[in-house]
């Protein structure tokens, strides 16, 4: 039923006001409900963090309905992970991640919206609420253990409280729910895609409009020095640099879709269906990977704009909103249910079996970390895809899966196969440490979400590619030429940003002195 009543309570504790679907919305402790007459209403916090945005944010949606309720006001907090967990994460996505909210913060003050950012890490979370005198707090949703553990932690600490706190998880992330989606690990994309299908009609609807917000007239945020703030923390984190092919921030991502010079929908659509399977094209791709990883642009409003042109290219709307859909929540899926979603474990008895089975086969080359780090393979056409994600901070998905899987047959055995294949993912690729990341590795190296195939060295019963599949495919050489060029271009934005600084440095001397 779509979300018509006027109070929805997925969990246990009183009914609380909808602006989303009901069952978009869990109730993880439900605090002690309305205040006493006469009683000044406490704030909402929405605690954000995979959901990086003001519009078309279920989450942020919700806060303001709860606020709007008790006609209270209504605040959006985000808090930096503590550095173990931060800088696993290098100045490529760091930087990304802060400019985003740079803007983001701007755009809030725009809308009298107060921005707390708390750089001590989620422990702040309850002291804020606590200082705010906050009636409840509305967290967005990620499947990734750190996350969970975190917002664990927060309601732990909460429910200590007499105050009792009521807090929300609204999964403003995916088109339906994850718990709605389906209540287990799904086998493929064959068994996913029947569930999905039968209630995507229900979830797949236009947002509503932001309810009135009560003015803030509680505790104030700091000032944030946005300057010193980016660049300590880029400075403290590894030198993977910055990308320039993207922008971030909510205006960034819709120029990306709905541009009129370049917007996916509007000038690349449809060429999807025939040409995103070749990395010689890359323009084919809808380039918003970014955007959707830091949660800059909804997948919904992604999905209502490419139904909106369907009848303009049928064939790669559809093929569009299988990847944007289908294929990017059965990761979520994944992820929820399967703890271990990155290791060996966590993959499948009859993957895990075939490839243990076949860990001790002779392997024609064993190369190091390092030596894969650093493209130093026999192989070409592999050595480019892993510059192209080194220098690009983006592999062609297609690339993808060839280059996971030469990593299992260098190595010598499943285990590490997997263990660097993430390790490199995330260290490089712009949208790293990501379910879709995750799931790519475990598709192309422990056959998850695929079948068994015909029993070969190594792979076992894992599905197998080669380089002259590839050369079957597609022009190889074009494929490496190309990212040659890029590489080029990025070695000569990196001098050039080198003497920027060494100029600006010398400038700054000579004024001292």
């Amino acid at each position: 039923m779509a979300p018509t009543a006027a109070s929805v309570s997925p969990g246990p504790g009183p009914v609380v006001p909808a602006a989303v679907h009901q069952d978009r919305v869990r109730v993880l402790h439900p605090g002690q409900g309305p205040p006493a007459a006469g009683a000044r209403p406490g704030p909402v916090v929405y605690w954000m963090l995979r959901d990086q945005r003001l519009a078309d944010n279920w989450a942020l949606l919700h806060a303001a309905s709860l606020a709007a309720e008790s006609t209270a006001p209504f605040a959006v907090a985000f808090s930096l992970f503590p550095k173990p967990f931060l800088l696993s994460a290098r100045r490529r996505q760091l930087g990304f991640l802060l400019r985003g909210l740079r803007r983001l913060a701007a755009d809030a003050a725009a809308r009298r919206l107060p921005f707390f950012l708390l750089t001590g890490g989620p422990t702040e979370i309850p002291a804020l609420v606590r200082r705010l005198g906050a009636s409840a707090l509305v967290a967005d949703f990620s499947p990734l253990r750190p996350v969970r553990e975190a917002l664990d932690a927060v309601v732990s600490e909460l429910r200590q409280d007499a105050a009792g706190v009521a807090v929300h998880q609204v999964d403003a992330h995916n088109v339906v729910p994850v718990w709605a989606a389906s209540g287990k690990l799904e086998y493929s994309a064959r068994t996913f895609r029947g569930k999905m299908n039968k209630v995507l009609d229900e979830y797949l609807v236009e947002f509503p409009q932001l309810a009135e917000v009560v003015p803030w007239d509680r505790e104030q945020p700091e000032d944030i020095d946005w300057d010193m703030l980016i660049n300590t923390i880029c400075r403290e984190a590894e030198d993977v640099p910055e990308i320039d092919w993207c922008q971030p921030g909510e205006a960034a991502a819709m120029d990306a879709l709905l541009g009129s010079k370049d917007g996916f929908l509007v000038k690349r659509i449809k060429s999807y269906d025939t040409d995103r399977n070749y990395p010689t094209k890359p323009a084919a791709l809808s380039g918003l990977s970014p955007y959707l990883h830091f949660g800059h642009i909804s997948a919904q409003r992604c999905a209502i704009e490419a139904k909106k042109r369907r009848h303009l290219s049928p064939k790669s709307v559809d093929a569009f909103l299988e990847e944007l859909i289908i294929r990017r929540e059965l990761a979520d899926n994944f992820c929820y249910y399967q703890p271990h979603y990155d290791t060996l474990t966590g993959a499948w008895e009859w993957a895990r079996k075939t490839l243990q089975d076949h860990a001790s086969d002779k392997r024609e080359h064993i190369y190091t970390r390092e030596q894969l780090e650093s493209a130093k393979t026999a192989d070409l056409l592999w050595n480019a895809s892993q510059l192209e994600m080194v220098h690009h901070g983006k592999m062609h998905g297609f690339m993808r899966m060839y280059w996971a899987k030469k990593i299992l047959e260098w190595t010598s055995g499943p285990e590490e196969a997997l263990s660097i294949a993430i390790y490199l993912n995330d260290k490089y690729h712009i949208d790293g440490r990501d379910p879709n990341g995750y799931v790519g590795c475990m598709w192309s190296i422990c056959g998850l979400h695929d079948q068994g195939w015909k029993e070969r060295p190594i792979f076992g019963k894992i599905r197998y590619m080669n380089y002259a599949g590839c050369k079957r495919k597609f022009d190889v050489d074009a494929y490496i030429s190309y990212v040659k060029r890029l590489v080029a271009q990025s070695k000569k934005r990196k001098l050039d940003e080198s003497l920027d600084s060494a100029a600006a440095a010398k400038y700054a001397k000579s004024e001292k002195d």
